[in-house]
């Protein structure tokens, strides 16, 4: 019920369902003053959140900074969260990837450098799956066909969130007779990072984190940017949106 409620709230607070509410109510009511206020409203956040620079900037300040590879600490365990493959392709060869990938290959990357001696991928199947397998499982396809020994892997593919994540996690690592007062290595999308981190925290779990992912750029000041609307511009809004209302809920049922 919690994830259903938590994604309602996150359509709602969407920009183009606010936009398209606005000019509903706008068209329906157009008559009246308040009617066309809402269509011009409409229209100047239609503006608002497809403008590069504006959403970029938004990015920008809530993106935590990359780490240097060099600077991070050796760990035993580096925890990688899912929610980067394409769950509602099957195969049983391959794994096809979503935006995130990077959350898995600087995983990999850390694991060939020595900073990390094993993985563990948390990560079930989300919501109403069309896939037999687990997010968990087809990331664990990957890192065994990139050479990495099945023995460095480790899976925990019953979770269905960020909080499920933290407390499963725990879960397996006592079940396994892992040191849990340990620090790990914490490594998700950057703009994820805050809530999962607080989860993390919030069941016991040190960690340092390693962000990844970025949906941000470096700043253009160029006329493209300050004048273009632009799809991704919107699909930016929607993901700060939806993890800032995640957010908000997290801490209201004190997951974090």
């Amino acid at each position: 019920m919690f994830f259903y409620f938590s994604q309602f709230l996150s359509f709602l607070a969407m920009p183009l369902t606010i936009i398209s509410l606005l000019w509903v109510f706008g068209l329906l009511y157009i008559k009246r003053k308040w009617g066309k206020r809402c269509l011009w409203i409409g229209l100047i956040l239609l503006w608002f959140f497809s403008n590069q620079f504006i959403s970029n900037q938004a990015m920008l300040a809530w993106e935590p900074d990359f780490k240097e590879f060099s600077e991070i600490k050796n760990h035993e365990i580096g925890i990688v969260l899912t929610g980067v493959t394409n769950l509602s392709k099957t195969a049983y060869d391959r794994t096809f990837f979503n935006k995130g990938a990077d959350r898995i290959t600087h995983a990999l990357q850390l694991y060939r450098m020595g900073k990390i001696k094993k993985i563990l991928i948390t990560g079930g199947q989300g919501l109403n799956p069309v896939n037999p397998q687990s997010e968990a499982e087809l990331l664990q396809r990957f890192l065994i066909m990139t050479g990495v020994p099945a023995e460095d892997i480790m899976i925990e593919d019953q979770s269905k969130n960020t909080a499920q994540n933290a407390a499963f996690t725990k879960d397996f690592f006592v079940t396994k007779g892992i040191d849990t007062n340990q620090e790990f290595l914490l490594i998700t999308s950057a703009f994820h990072m805050y809530r999962a981190k607080g989860c993390f925290d919030k069941v016991g779990l040190k960690t340092e984190t390693f962000p990844t992912d970025y949906y941000s750029h470096d700043t253009k000041y160029d006329l493209p940017a300050f004048l273009y609307p632009g799809p991704s511009s919107i699909e930016n809004w929607h993901k700060l949106s939806k993890e800032w209302i995640g957010i908000l809920v997290y801490k209201m049922v004190g997951y974090i």
